[in-house]
Formats: C-alpha cells, sequence, structure tokens
C-alpha cells in the first residue's frame, strides 16, 4: 500500500481510469485460468522458483508458514493507540481502533508480502478489505507503523478504514491473478473475485485452459478454437519486439499510474490501452528525474540510456523467482565489460570492474555498481528501492536540483563541489550531461511558468533526442496554461510516435476557442490507443456534436461513452469522484458534479477542494444556506484549514452576517498573517458591526504592510469617517483620488471627496 494520498487541485478534469474491453480475436472459446499448481505439474523448475517469490507471496492465507509477524500478544503504541496482536484458535487477530476510533479486535483475514515487511487484510462489512497500517519488520523483528508522522487517526481520510487503505480499490489488481472487483457504488461495497489469490503463472503468462489442451494433444491441437492464442495455447502478447512486450507484461505493476478499468486485463495488452503513465511531475520525481515518490520503477527506466539501447527487464531479472541473474556485480559486466555484448555493440569494452573506474577498494560498498549508478530510496519506512534511471553520478547537477546525490549519500560530510572535483581528477575529460531538463523542471516547480521556462518547456518537447517520459513531462509542465500560439507551436505532437505525448499534448488545447480545440483534436478520437481517444473526449466534452463534422460524431460519442465508463470504474476512489464531478461541471450537469463532489468528501472528509467546489456549486445555483452547511461541514472536519475558512467568510459577508463573519475571519488572519485580502474583509465586518477599536487595530497593521494599497485607504477612510473623524477621512480620499483615481468609493466617501 502506497503511503501517500493523491493531490487534489481545482483543475480536477485529468484522466482517470480507462475502461475498455480486450479485443477478442478469431476463435470460439475463450480460454479458462487454471491455476498455478497446474502449470507446476509439467514446469516443476519454473513453479519451484516462483514458490517463494515476492510474486509467490503477493497475497496468502494466514497460515503458521504465512505468518510472519509477531501474534504472541504483542503490542504497539502509536499515537495513544496501543494495538494488540494475538491468535485464538487456530486464527489470527489484531485489536486496533477503528473507523469509529474505539478499540476493536479485526481478524486477519489474509497476509502481504514476505520481505522486507509484511502487511495485514481484514475484512469488514460490505465486503471491504482493507490494509492495516500497523506491519510487520522483517529485518528488525518488529511491529511498526507505516505513518509514523502523519495524523491517520479515526475520522481522517487516511485512517486504515478509509477508501485510500482499502485492497479492492488500491492493490489487488497487482497482488491477485485475474481480479474482477465487483464494486457496487449504491451500498459502497464489494463482491470481488479472482482467479488465483496471489500473482500467479497466469498474472503473466495468461489463462492456460488451452495450453493445457495443446499439451494433452499437441499435433492434433488447433489453436484457431481458442481466442488469441498461438501454436501452443499460449496468449499472444500485444507489441512488436521483447522490450515492448516486456514493458507490457510487467509496467503496469511496475508504474505509477492510473489504470484503465476496474478489473485484471489480460496480460500483456498495450500499455496505453489500460494505463496512463504518470509524467515526471506532481512531485512524483526530482527535477533530475530521480524517483521522489513511490514510482515503482518504469517511468525511472524509460528516461535511461539503457532503455533506449534496448535492454528489457529480463536482461536484469528472473521472471520466475523475480530475483536477478547473477550476484551483486556480475549482473552488470554480463554486458558491460572487456569483450562488449553483440546485442548492444553500443556498449564501450572495458574493464568495469576495477579501481580504475570506480576509484573505491575493490570489495567495498563503493566499488558495487548499484551504489553510484542505482541509490536506493526508503519507502513504506524499511522498503528499500534502488533507482531504474541508472545515472552517472553528477553532484553539482544534483546540487542545482535539489536532488539526492550518490556521492554524498556515502560521503555525507562533504561537498557537492568536492564530489565533483574528485571525478574530475579521475577523468579530466568528464562531460556534464544536458541539465536544460533538471533546471528547467527545478524553476517551474519553484517559480512558476516564466516566459523563459516557457521557452526550454518548448525545446525539451519537441526534441526528439530525450526520452518520451522526459518530452510528455515537459508539455505536462505546459499543461492547460498554454496560450493558442504555443498550443499551435507543438501542434506536431498531437501526432508523436508515443502515445504518452499525444495524451499530454492534448491537454494544450484546453483553453483554446471551441472551433480550434475541435479541428485539432477531432482526429484523435479514432487514436488506436484508450488513453488517447479518452484524453481527446475530455477535452471536447463541453463542445455540442453539430460543432463536429457529421462522421466524427460517432467518434465523439464512442469515446465520450470510454470516458464515462472509464470514470465509473474509479468510483471507488475520491480522486475518481472528482474526475466524474469535473466531467459533470464541464457538461454544465450541476446535479451530477454536486452528488460526485458529496460522495469524494464523504469517502475522504478532508478533500478540502471537494468541499470548497460543492459550496461554489450551490452558491452560484442560488441556494447560499447549503453553500455555507456544506462549508460549516467543512471546517468541522478540517479545523485550521485557512482555504475553507476563506470561503465561509466571504460567503457570511456575501450575505449580510458579518457578526459570523468575524471569528471565521479572524482564524484566517491568525493562520495567515500576511493575508492582507482576507485582513481588509475582516476589518469592514468589524466596522459593520460597530468594533471601530478593532477595527483600527487591523487597519494599523494593513497601513504597515501596504500604506498606498488603495483597498487600505478605502477601508482606512470608512474607519475614520465612521469613528466621526471627517476631516480625516476626507483627506483619505482625496489621497485615494489622486493616486487611484479609477477606484469606485461608496456613497458616504464619494460625497466626503465633493
Amino acid at each position: 500500500m502506497p503511503p501517500f494520498r493523491l493531490p487534489m487541485h481545482l483543475g480536477m478534469l485529468f484522466l482517470g481510469l480507462f475502461a475498455v474491453s480486450n479485443p477478442a480475436a478469431s476463435g470460439s472459446e475463450t480460454p479458462e485460468f487454471v491455476g498455478s499448481q497446474v502449470c507446476g505439474t509439467c514446469h516443476t523448475a519454473q513453479g519451484r522458483a516462483w514458490s517463494n517469490s515476492h510474486h509467490g507471496w503477493a497475497l496468502r492465507e494466514p497460515t503458521p508458514e504465512h505468518v510472519l509477524g509477531d501474534f504472541a500478544d504483542a503490542t504497539v503504541e502509536h499515537k495513544g493507540v496501543t494495538s494488540r496482536f494475538f491468535q485464538r484458535d487456530g486464527h489470527y487477530f489484531i485489536e486496533t481502533d477503528g473507523a469509529d476510533g474505539k478499540l476493536a479486535t479485526f481478524e486477519v483475514k489474509y497476509v502481504v508480502g514476505v520481505s522486507p515487511l509484511q502487511q495485514y487484510l481484514v475484512e469488514l462489512d460490505r465486503g471491504r478489505l482493507q490494509a492495516l497500517d500497523l506491519a510487520w519488520d522483517i529485518g528488525n523483528q518488529r511491529w511498526f507503523h507505516l505513518y509514523p508522522n502523519d495524523d491517520v487517526s479515526a475520522g481522517n481520510g487516511l485512517h486504515w478504514t478509509g477508501s485510500y487503505k482499502n485492497w479492492q480499490a488500491r492493490c489487488a489488481v497487482c497482488h491477485q491473478t485475474d481480479f474482477r472487483k465487483n464494486y457496487d457504488p449504491a451500498t459502497h461495497g464489494y463482491q470481488s473475485q479472482w482467479s488465483e489469490l496471489t500473482v500467479g503463472c497466469e498474472a503473466c503468462h495468461g489463462p492456460g485452459a488451452a495450453h493445457v489442451v495443446w499439451a494433452k494433444k499437441r499435433a492434433d491441437f488447433d489453436p484457431a478454437g481458442f481466442q488469441n492464442v498461438d501454436s501452443h495455447g499460449l496468449l499472444r502478447p500485444e507489441g512488436n519486439g521483447r522490450q515492448t512486450i516486456e514493458q507490457n507484461m510487467c509496467g503496469p505493476c511496475h508504474s505509477r499510474r492510473e489504470a484503465m478499468g476496474a478489473d485484471s486485463p489480460l496480460p500483456g495488452a498495450v500499455f496505453g490501452d489500460h494505463y496512463n503513465l504518470m509524467t515526471l511531475g506532481n512531485m512524483l520525481y526530482f527535477p533530475d528525474g530521480q524517483q521522489r515518490d513511490e514510482v515503482y520503477v518504469l517511468g525511472s527506466f524509460l528516461q535511461s540510456k539503457m532503455h533506449t539501447k534496448g535492454v528489457t527487464c529480463t536482461n536484469c531479472h528472473d521472471p520466475h523467482s523475480g530475483g536477478l541473474v547473477a550476484e551483486g556485480n556480475a549482473v552488470c559486466t554480463q554486458c558491460h565489460n572487456e569483450t562488449g555484448r553483440a546485442d548492444f555493440l553500443s556498449l564501450k569494452p572495458a574493464n568495469y570492474e576495477s579501481a580504475a573506474h570506480h576509484h573505491h577498494p575493490a570489495g567495498s560498498a563503493g566499488a558495487q555498481c548499484v551504489s553510484c549508478h542505482m541509490p536506493a530510496r526508503n519507502y513504506m519506512i524499511v522498503d528499500g528501492r534502488r533507482d531504474h534511471f541508472f545515472r552517472v553520478p553528477n553532484p553539482l547537477l544534483s546540487q542545482k536540483a535539489g536532488s539526492p546525490d550518490a556521492c554524498l549519500s556515502c560521503h555525507a560530510s562533504e561537498t557537492a563541489a568536492w564530489a565533483a572535483g574528485e571525478i574530475m581528477r579521475w577523468a579530466p575529460n568528464w562531460l556534464n550531461p544536458d541539465s536544460t531538463l533538471a533546471e528547467t523542471f527545478a524553476a517551474v516547480w519553484r517559480k512558476g511558468l516564466s516566459r523563459e521556462a516557457l521557452d526550454d518547456l518548448c525545446a525539451i518537447a519537441t526534441d526528439t533526442s530525450r526520452s518520451a517520459i522526459a518530452r510528455a513531462s515537459a508539455v505536462r509542465e505546459i499543461g492547460d496554461q498554454a496560450d493558442p500560439m504555443t498550443a499551435t507551436a507543438l501542434a506536431q505532437l498531437l501526432a508523436d510516435d508515443s502515445d504518452m505525448i499525444r495524451v499530454a499534448a492534448i491537454r494544450l488545447w484546453r483553453s483554446a476557442p471551441a472551433g480550434d480545440r475541435a479541428d485539432r483534436l477531432q482526429p484523435l478520437l479514432t487514436d488506436p490507443v484508450a488513453a488517447v481517444r479518452v484524453a481527446a473526449a475530455l477535452e471536447l466534452s463541453n463542445i455540442a456534436p453539430d460543432e463536429l463534422p457529421v462522421e466524427r460524431r460517432d467518434a465523439l460519442a464512442a469515446a465520450l461513452a470510454e470516458l464515462k465508463a472509464s470514470m465509473g470504474a474509479r468510483s471507488d476512489f475520491p480522486e475518481g469522484q472528482m474526475a466524474i464531478g469535473g466531467l459533470a461541471m464541464a457538461t454544465s450537469n450541476w446535479e451530477a458534479a454536486q452528488a460526485a463532489f458529496a460522495e469524494a468528501t464523504f469517502m475522504d472528509p478532508q478533500l478540502v477542494q471537494a468541499w470548497i467546489t460543492r459550496a461554489k456549486i450551490a452558491a452560484a445555483l442560488g441556494d447560499v444556506g447549503a453553500a455555507m452547511a456544506i462549508l460549516v461541514d467543512a471546517r468541522a472536519k478540517n479545523p485550521g484549514e485557512i482555504s475553507i475558512s476563506t470561503q465561509l467568510g466571504q460567503i457570511l459577508m456575501s450575505q449580510g452576517r458579518p457578526d459570523q463573519a468575524i471569528p471565521v475571519l479572524r482564524d484566517v488572519v491568525s493562520a495567515d498573517p500576511g493575508n492582507q485580502d482576507m485582513r481588509i474583509t475582516l476589518t469592514l465586518a468589524l466596522l459593520q458591526t460597530g468594533d471601530f477599536a478593532a477595527a483600527g487595530s487591523e487597519i494599523t497593521v494593513l497601513r504597515k504592510a501596504s500604506p498606498e494599497r488603495a483597498e487600505v485607504l478605502l477601508v482606512l477612510a470608512l474607519w475614520q469617517a465612521a469613528s466621526g473623524d471627517l476631516d480625516g477621512a476626507r483627506e483619505t480620499v482625496d489621497e485615494i483620488r489622486q493616486d487611484h483615481p479609477n477606484l469606485p468609493l461608496p456613497p458616504q466617501l464619494d460625497a466626503l471627496s465633493r
């Protein structure tokens, strides 16, 4: 379970899941799943390797052989809650806080994982499987909490009983074989099914019934009797070439992505037909492309030179055991050696396992290839995962980007300048790689999209020598901030070979006039990749069908159906409900939008943007009372969240309720003393209630911060007039007239100026 909450923003019209059906080839029968035990009767060596692998341990029954944690009445305390782990009648139980915050006892339904930690699932009402935040540390033999510093108490959306920790919504597709979610939005319940509890043989090879028939018949086997199988009865994977096939096979579960449906697709299906890979932004990566959040390998690997040269997963990993194909540096030296390899001719033959290359004592940590080229980062507290970018260390670039540096991770007392000097001493001709991407991303993430940064992003996006994920990420950073000139300049990307780039480029047209948007995006409604079709449908969702050529209208209807199905598949996600609500807003279906955002706040009471959007819709529809009630509820569930208080204070003032607005506005300026807009609003509220002394105190603060700001002068004049200082008010009004001649004055001040 990834320890994070996905961020929500005002631009909630993002891509959700893409629900598409698996393409059916000719044939009369769909092969069924038979289970790994059947496979193992013939493939014994592979079965043995798999049986103790991470795949084999992905999900298991809670038996004495499988439960690795201490259930001998062990206890652990976290933030005032003492949890207890015990056995009774051969079953395993955990006593911990439930959804209501009270201690309750839960039976362990399944165990997850084998190393370096093991998690535990319990079944709650309505078939909901939930992953507890308490896990067993295999290496240190202890219970620990996955969120030691966060508020994940009962009532918080991140509590273990909530939607973010739901197994069926978040985890099952990659931990089970042929998983079918079967979520019921009406009851918030699940009737999930699967063909095999854990990640079995058929999770990668596909349903095996046809292959079993082949094994029995051999020469008499007719593949035409089954759908989409080869002459041995095995599923035909999509794609051309080993790298693409393996990327489609392994990538879906070893990547940070949004899935394209509720259930497991057939293994090896085109990635872009079922998943949308997350790009390098949103704090998932450091500006130089290093892993930051849990990104699960693929996004890092796609940036690497090794990927560019054709390296693929099984060059390094055994597909059945999941382990490495060799020990230590031997994994790397199978290619990086003095003789080279015929299948990777661009490699420079050399003795890489020598002090002349790594400049560290033989056998030391620094002499290990992975120490410099695959630095590890811990996730889930104890799970160290190596970066698959395979970078050459660059201390100065890491310093500029604010990224970790492999050298300084060991030499912690040294500086980036020292590390760079050492490298230059070893290799005087060492050249710094192009730093444009890292420096541009760092600048945009820190300061926003400047003209210079926009030019750099456009250059990265159109540089075909860069990886597709880097180019797509540059386009994503521009996003809907693109003006028509920028969108037109990058229009070529709508026809790029990479579906990831095409998806990103579609977003550039969000702010374009409807006619231009329709002209540019309508061809993509029939793109061969589902992710592209859905992205195009999203941006065209608020365009009337009659604005499209007749021959494109059916394509729009079909793509919109895919879009709605994809969002429906994520209806058990808070962020899925945000997407549903965003689409409803785009099509002016306000009732559906309200329902979706209400569902989002039910699933995650801390989803602030959903609360605010609900209130804004209610106010826009004229139901100000409902808007205030929504914000009062939101404020109770999110104490200290100033954006909610800001909205509530503004609505109360607009409804002539300054007495009720004052405590709300005080909370805002107390939490954010530099928020002059809200301090001005507070001052107006105090004036309206006749608290001139308090208003004067606020004006003193405002005058000190912005003595010449027009609105500050305005409230000063109002305060002076209300306090009886008419001469002072006239002087202030004259100053306003002189310095801000276009500022409209309220009648009582306008009269003074005459």
